[in-house]
């Protein structure tokens, strides 16, 4: 789920946000995806694919025309010195080349556009169902990991989607004629050339049950490198490595994770080659030894001619290879149901916060803007402790609420569940009356801006990152939001203005300028309901003096909540709430508060210390 305009995820109290490797999603050892969900993928290209079979099939009939036209001319033309059947003969085996290589042509054409119709359909369905997964999903995923699965598993099924399906029809017609032709030449060569293939096939589903194990560990391992070379070679990772001391130490389990990947690619390439090898090496003799028994056969007068014999092994030569690159492809697939398996887990992640059947879509500008906790108790996915427990309070539409309390307390968690990025364990939250999990996703995220500590800038101009929150606002929009933001003079100030592009993540701008141009960006949105998460934590104080009257401006007739540990940017707020572990244990204005010496005047008393010093 992403809402439009967001500054970034918000700090803190992310229950089980430790990473996870890329083996936590793994099937259940010798599970494996229905092979008919695989072929389903490519259902909407039906027509094509009938298409494609039906020059496959035209294809391979044509194949088998040349060793027919091979015995003519050993048989007839040569011998009774016929140069009109010569003539045609001949003329035939270039006619039968030319269209072949037409046919062969127009269905590579027509199979790849499918193939690669079917990854773009896969990766746009996997994109869009990641887009909707909770925030607790990509708190316990690598965002490395993610992007391997994208990018990686299917970038490697690709050979599998686009060419191996018509491989295996093109290699199966190919097969099937060649052995009608074979046998319409003579039925006991055709058996003699088959002795083999029961075994063949025996040690096909071997290598490709070996191989299918292989990839899979393999892929795990190239996701965890991924995930490592995200985390590590990000600016972050940059500055923490260099900081820490920790950089030849990162190279080193680096080239840990490699050498393994390099080892189960080599294992991988190497599953079944020697098996193969000797198939092959079979195969290879199988001519010499046709030639052997169609020689006896010949001497025996049982019916095979020079020109027979002649025919069968061209159709022999070519059935072989038809075979062995069939049972290649049939390995391939077997080994590529690893990689679709690692998908399908993706696609079939349960979306845990999504629309209900009968949404209501609010509009924006009729929102009021109050908020009801009701009995609300909230705990993170696989944490002994609830993070809030059974919170009530109201937060009145039109009016400043501050949200304090020590770290720890709840307050982020809070505003997880105001933004829906979360759902309560029991209890609801309304607005203006409506469970937040009856409103439609887009409604409520155009309802309620939210500006955090830690701010997401794309890498991309100053003024596309504001405009991905209002994508039709203009330049004077721009400017009026920037000027708000205590930003505009500073843009304008750059050599390419609004045009500057901020860097990875925002890296060449300061804490405050980031924070300022989220702040342009939420503003830009125009809701009716704020939520700032020490969205001013990074601002020197006379900047944040200057931006609170200017959001003081903007917030009025507005709902709007802060989340707050510097205590002299909520002076104002018609109430305040102080959580304590998870419960509301005050509410009141700042003077009520300090007078009534309880947690919030010894919060404001370590402000005030935190501010001297």
């Amino acid at each position: 789920m992403a809402h439009g305009g967001m500054g970034g995820g918000m700090g803190g109290g992310m229950g089980g946000g430790a990473g996870r490797r890329s083996s936590d999603l793994a099937l259940a050892p010798g599970q494996r995806p229905d092979l008919r969900r695989v072929l389903g993928l490519f259902r909407p290209y039906r027509g094509t694919l009938a298409a494609v079979l039906a020059l496959i099939v035209l294809g391979a009939a044509t194949g088998v025309v040349s060793p027919f036209l091979i015995r003519e001319i050993v048989d007839v033309a040569l011998p009774d010195q016929r140069a009109d059947v010569l003539a045609w003969a001949v003329g035939g085996l270039i006619a039968v080349t030319i269209v072949s290589s037409t046919l062969g042509v127009t269905q590579a054409m027509l199979s790849t556009r499918v193939g690669q119709s079917v990854m773009h359909d896969l990766r746009v369905a996997v994109f869009s169902h990641l887009q909707r997964m909770g925030l607790g999903f990509f708190t316990r995923t690598r965002t490395g990991e993610v992007q391997s699965r994208i990018f990686s598993d299917i970038g490697s099924m690709q050979a599998v989607v686009t060419s191996v399906m018509t491989q295996i029809v093109s290699a199966g017609a190919g097969v099937l004629m060649a052995l009608v032709a074979m046998a319409a030449l003579d039925w006991r060569l055709t058996l003699f050339s088959l002795i083999a293939l029961p075994f063949a096939v025996w040690m096909n589903r071997r290598v490709g049950t070996r191989r299918r194990t292989i990839v899979r560990s393999r892929q795990e391992k190239a996701a965890d490198v991924s995930a490592g070379i995200q985390e590590s070679l990000s600016v972050s990772g940059i500055l923490l490595g260099v900081t820490m001391g920790r950089t030849q130490a990162l190279t080193q389990a680096f080239s840990v994770d490699s050498r393994e990947l390099a080892d189960l690619e080599v294992r991988s390439e190497m599953a079944g080659r020697w098996q193969m090898a000797v198939f092959t090496t079979l195969m290879a003799l199988f001519p010499a030894l046709t030639y052997l028994l169609g020689g006896h056969l010949l001497f025996s007068g049982s019916g095979v001619t020079i020109g027979t014999l002649v025919a069968f092994i061209a159709l022999q030569s070519g059935l072989f290879p038809q075979i062995n690159g069939l049972l290649r492809v049939a390995t391939q697939v077997n080994s590529s149901l690893a990689l679709f398996a690692r998908v399908f887990e993706y696609l079939d992640a349960p979306i845990l916060i999504q629309d209900a059947p009968d949404a209501v879509e609010l509009d924006p500008a009729t929102v009021r803007g109050e908020i009801r906790f009701e009995q609300v108790t909230f705990a993170y996915p696989g944490a002994e402790e609830p993070a809030l427990h059974g919170i009530d309070l109201v937060i009145p539409a039109g009016k400043h609420t501050a949200l304090v309390g020590a770290t720890g307390s709840g307050k982020t968690s809070t505003g997880y569940l105001m933004a829906r990025l979360y759902e309560p364990t029991a209890g609801r939250i309304t607005l203006d009356g409506h469970d937040l999990r009856e409103i439609t996703m887009e409604s409520l995220a155009a309802s309620l801006g939210v500006v955090t500590q830690e701010t997401y800038l794309l890498h991309a101009t100053i003024a596309e990152n504001l405009r991905f929150a209002r994508p039709g606002a203009t330049d004077e929009d721009l400017e009026r939001a920037c000027r708000i933001a205590q930003i505009h003079d500073h843009i304008v100030g750059l050599p390419e203005g609004y045009d500057t592009v901020v860097g990875e993540r925002g890296y060449r701008f300061s804490g405050g300028e980031k924070q300022r141009l989220a702040l342009a960006r939420t503003i830009l949105r125009d809701p009716p309901v704020l939520l700032l998460d020490e969205a001013t934590s990074a601002l020197d104080v006379a900047t944040e003096r200057a931006m609170s009257g200017a959001l003081d401006a903007v917030a009025r007739g507005r709902t709007t909540v802060s989340i707050a540990h510097r205590l002299s940017t909520i002076r104002h707020a018609d109430q305040i709430i102080v959580l304590e572990r998870g419960r509301v244990v005050e509410r009141g204005t700042y003077e009520e508060l300090v007078e009534r010496g309880g947690a919030f005047a010894a919060l404001a008393t370590q402000d005030a210390v935190r501010e001297r010093a």
